[in-house]
């Protein structure tokens, strides 16, 4: 999914850019706050970010950031709750408001093929850190199986358990291609092996 698509709907009064005081800002705006930590967890990693990242990001004092997350770890896994949350809302939106083929406009969303090498936040952190850690884990699964149900009921509304398999196929083959995106594989070249996917799974 899009970056933009990821961050769609979320709060624009955002907590970065606010006087931390000493305990929590009067104005705190939660989600805000895990928009702004989603932020910087995608562009630097769980590993390398930094407490002084989180707060400078998030507008928080130290005192704030641990009297309402209690920990990194605490706020790295709300913050892909977050991001999931947004995305497969998203998600959504896009088979619903798609003009024509929905599966495709969802394959298309999902690999977002001029996106850049950063690639899906949850995709990089099934891959980096699930093994790992199984709060992650069930995380990404849940994610996942939630994108698989939105492509089953955009095939078939009435009776989406019957093309369970034909979801599973398409929606693992668009967050297949985000390799290819994060390789540097051109735009075009991910939209033919889309399009070539789509011709292979048509019934």
């Amino acid at each position: 999914m899009t970056e933009t698509q990821a961050h769609a709907g979320s709060n624009s009064g955002g907590a970065a850019g606010r006087t931390p005081g000493p305990g929590r800002p009067r104005s705190f705006d939660e989600a805000a706050a895990l928009d702004a930590a989603m932020r910087v967890f995608w562009q630097k990693g769980f590993e390398a970010t930094s407490l002084d990242d989180l707060t400078g990001a998030m507008g928080l004092s130290r005192s704030s950031f641990y009297g309402t997350f209690d920990s990194k770890q605490t706020l790295f896994l709300r913050a892909l709750e977050h991001y999931s949350r947004n995305g497969l809302r998203n998600l959504k939106e896009v088979a619903d408001t798609a003009e024509g083929d929905a599966v495709a406009a969802m394959m298309q969303a999902l690999s977002d093929p001029n996106g850049g090498p950063r690639g899906c936040l949850l995709v990089n952190c099934i891959t980096e850190l699930a093994p790992h850690d199984e709060r992650v884990a069930a995380i990404g699964r849940r994610h996942l199986e939630s994108i698989e149900e939105l492509f089953a009921r955009a095939i078939d509304p009435d009776n989406p358990d019957a093309v369970r398999d034909r979801a599973s196929a398409y929606s693992s083959l668009a967050i297949g291609t985000l390799a290819l995106r994060k390789a540097g594989v051109p735009a075009d070249r991910i939209d033919r092996t889309l399009q070539q996917a789509r011709s292979v799974l048509s019934p």
